[in-house]
């Protein structure tokens, strides 16, 4: 029972800092590219998680180190 509680808790940690983390982005793609770019929509803060989430998967580097 205890491992599902901190199970739980880590979960609910990493949405949280995700979350968080997306703010900046929803802020700058409001704040600095509607306004430059025509065309474009603001975005809430759930799209801003949805994108920074997508940049990670897309250019995350790998880094394999061979001893």
């Amino acid at each position: 029972m205890k491992a599902l509680e901190i199970l739980i808790g880590a979960i609910t940690l990493i949405v949280a800092i995700g979350l968080i983390v997306s703010l900046p982005v929803m802020l700058l793609w409001n704040y600095c590219l509607v306004g430059a770019i025509a065309g474009i929509n603001e975005i809430t803060w759930l799209q801003a998680w949805g994108i920074l989430v997508l940049f990670g998967l897309l250019f995350k580097t790998h880094v394999t180190t061979k001893d």
